[in-house]
């Protein structure tokens, strides 16, 4: 079996959680098999003074054939 690792930027303007949801559901849009995410890094764009977007580095493997 061989695996691939690609590294995704995943947003939402609610939490980090549907950041990465919103990450893993684009990727699995062209990707088959994906096996897990590795989230490595959270982030946010500030406006006014408050979180305006919120963003997770993710880490997603699949397989590949």
């Amino acid at each position: 079996m061989v695996v691939k690792v690609i590294e995704l930027v995943g947003t939402s303007r609610h939490n980090w959680t549907d950041a990465v949801d919103n990450a893993v559901a684009e990727a699995s849009k062209t990707l088959d098999d994906i096996l897990g995410v590795e989230v490595t890094n959270f982030t946010a764009n500030i406006d006014d003074g408050h979180i305006a977007e919120y963003k997770a580095d993710v880490k997603i493997a699949f397989h590949v054939h």
